[in-house]
């Protein structure tokens, strides 16, 4: 009997909270009037029922009454029930977007808070100010608490809205070391391009292709400039202007790594203040301007080739030879090794070689050199250059120029020189010409040991006869300005084999 009374006190607390909150949310409802109605009706039944269970267990406890068995089991099944409907049902609100009910809570707050936490990560995620576009209507209810929706599920509803919206405005943009290059719609396609731009450098040799710069692709929304898959992969390839060195080697002249580099002269003289054009040497290090790409690729090749051996060489002396004089007596056959290597190329240029392993495959045979051991007289070919003239100034280079206003072909330099000057032999040898000769004038020409020929040409007077020997610095003419000429100068060739050659590669 104490046990049934508890609960029915258990009971009348809970009923009360419960009609006091139904209270609050009716009072708030828009449809307040027709739901008064219903509070009243509930409110009364239960306070007269409570009233009644109460009456009778205080009069059975007093002993006024007695209490037959079923009449006991039914009030306790009442109280069950009563009790049950408390503890498991609650209030509620069904959530009605555009006419469709997506959920249940037990209070709007939590679908105000949902909406609210949607828009602003909205909003971050699509960089302006987002908002749920739908009309959110309620109804009232009583609904098992089990059956209510937290705020996550309403959240996930509004992600859907959310993610459709992304979807239509998404691009990716590409980001190259933190420079934004642009943005392209679709996602397909830019990553096939990407993969074609590595592809491009990969051989059946290659194992890691890479891109050189920090590549980033990131979800953007709201662009208003898209480039279209082409376009993008033109402003990845396009290059930018910068600076490198290079070092010169056998051959070189400033006109030609002026051309190689795609500069003007002057360009390439700006770079380099500080070095004489006239007297470039191997090793010298010049400043040129490099084409540098938005984006470079970077391949790791594994390749195994075939690499000749190099003879060693025997040297024996000869006398009858001069000093620096040297002649093959047995030619020895290089030998073949197997090697491989790692090799990293960027955009397909060679930029470090790792070599793995070296087989040798045949061994090299020994080379027989005779050297001279003789002194050279004065007049001995030394083999190397010196300027004709106490300027090194040039008024007209070797190679293609206009004169006249016509294209000309100039096998040698002009190089500047007053009247009367003496013009001095590049190097030691046997004069094999000199006396008048076309459009050269009045011309020397020397024949050195080695077989190269020089040319001195539009001479005012020769102070050599053919068949003189003259040694390296020696006066052989006096500068004028005879045959095909524009003013006094020396006109100066280099003939290896009969061919001319620029004098710029052999001049020191």
């Amino acid at each position: 009997m104490e046990q049934l009374q508890a609960r029915l006190q258990e009971l009348a607390a809970k009923l009360n909270e419960t009609f006091t909150s139904l209270w609050e949310r009716i009072d708030q409802s828009p449809r307040k009037k027709k739901l008064m109605l219903y509070y009243k009706v509930g409110r009364e039944w239960s306070r007269i029922h409570i009233r009644r269970w109460t009456h009778l267990f205080h009069g059975a406890a007093a002993g006024n009454r007695a209490v037959g068995p079923i009449t006991f089991i039914l009030v306790s099944a009442a109280l069950g029930s009563a009790l049950t409907l408390t503890t498991l049902y609650s209030t509620s609100y069904a959530v009605v977007v555009d006419g469709e009910q997506v959920g249940v809570v037990a209070d709007q707050s939590i679908v105000d808070h949902a909406i609210a936490t949607v828009e602003n990560q909205g909003s971050q995620l699509l960089g302006y100010d987002y908002q749920v576009e739908a009309q959110v209507d309620y109804e009232f209810g009583l609904t098992l608490k089990s059956d209510l929706n937290d705020e996550q599920t309403i959240r996930n509803y509004f992600y859907e809205q959310l993610n459709e919206v992304s979807d239509e405005l998404r691009a990716y943009e590409v980001v190259v070391d933190g420079r934004a290059i642009g943005a392209v719609k679709d996602e397909n396609s830019l990553s096939n391009m990407l993969d074609d731009l590595k592809d491009q450098y990969t051989t059946e040799n290659t194992v890691k292709t890479e891109f050189v710069e920090n590549l980033q692709v990131r979800n953007v929304y709201a662009v208003e400039d898209l480039m279209t898959t082409d376009e993008m992969r033109q402003a990845l390839e396009a290059n930018s202007t910068g600076e490198t060195t290079y070092t010169v080697e056998k051959g070189d002249t400033f006109n030609a790594i002026a051309y190689a580099n795609d500069m003007s002269v002057s360009d390439l003289k700006a770079l380099n203040p500080g070095i004489d054009i006239n007297r470039l040497m191997i090793g010298d290090v010049l400043n040129v301007k490099e084409q540098i790409p938005t984006l470079s690729v970077q391949t790791l090749d594994h390749e195994v080739y075939t690499q000749a051996i190099e003879c060693p060489v025997e040297t024996v002396e000869d006398s009858s030879m001069y000093k620096g004089d040297s002649k093959i007596i047995t030619q020895g056959e290089e030998g073949e090794a197997q090697i491989e290597a790692d090799v990293v190329y960027v955009n397909g240029y060679e930029q470090e070689r790792t070599i793995i392993s070296s087989t040798t495959l045949r061994e090299p045979t020994t080379t027989v050199k005779a050297v001279g051991t003789k002194e050279k007289p004065k007049t001995a070919s030394t083999g190397t250059y010196s300027w004709p003239t106490s300027s090194r100034r040039i008024n007209s280079y070797f190679g293609g120029r206009y004169l006249y206003g016509y294209y000309d072909y100039h096998s040698g330099l002009d190089i500047h020189a007053t009247y009367g000057e003496k013009i001095k032999a590049a190097d030691g040898g046997t004069v094999t010409f000199a006396g008048w000769k076309g459009s050269y004038g009045y011309l020397v020409i020397i024949t050195h040991d080695n077989g190269v020929q020089t040319y001195y040409a539009h001479n005012s007077s020769l102070l050599v006869s053919a068949g003189d020997k003259v040694y390296q610095g020696q006066a052989i003419a006096k500068a004028g300005s005879t045959g095909n000429s524009t003013g006094v100068h020396c006109h100066f060739e280099v003939r290896v084999r009969g061919t001319a050659v620029n004098p710029l590669n052999y001049l020191r």
